[in-house]
């Protein structure tokens, strides 16, 4: 776990540089997404869940870059898609993220932002972190380059 702390420590750094220059309307649904399943990682999402994802994204300074009614609307498409069902809520969501896949410095990025999203209460659980191995797994990249 102290591994996974200095890697999302040094990401952070280099987050807000790399965020901005993959802005664009498919990278913020793909972060929506991400976050998404990261917040449907225990079966339910609940309203803690969505104030933590719109408050990292509003305080983050490197997200900042995107209209957070945009990425509201965006992850709120993504959880009614699992609420509908959880396997195509599922499938929807890792599609739009592996728009990226011929991307890996954009994936690292949609990883690094969905892992912050999962850490952002201090505890990034089991949960969370396999559905992060997922999106990784969709990306092609190795979950081991995010010691996870």
């Amino acid at each position: 776990m102290s591994n996974f702390k200095n890697w999302l420590n040094n990401s952070k750094k280099n987050l807000g540089d790399q965020v901005k220059k993959f802005k664009n309307k498919d990278f913020m649904d793909a972060v929506a997404a991400g976050c998404a399943v990261v917040a449907y990682a225990d079966g339910k999402v609940d309203v803690e869940e969505k104030n933590k994802m719109a408050g990292y994204i509003n305080l983050s300074q490197e997200l900042k870059v995107f209209n957070m009614a945009d990425v509201i609307d965006r992850f709120n498409f993504y959880v009614n898609n699992f609420e509908f069902s959880a396997e195509i809520g599922k499938q929807e969501a890792l599609k739009a993220i592996a728009k990226f896949k011929s991307k890996p410095e954009v994936g690292r990025v949609i990883v690094g932002v969905c892992s912050a999203i999962g850490a952002a209460d201090g505890d990034f659980d089991l949960q969370e972190q396999a559905v992060v191995r997922d999106i990784c797994n969709v990306l092609g990249l190795s979950p081991s380059e995010f010691s996870l």
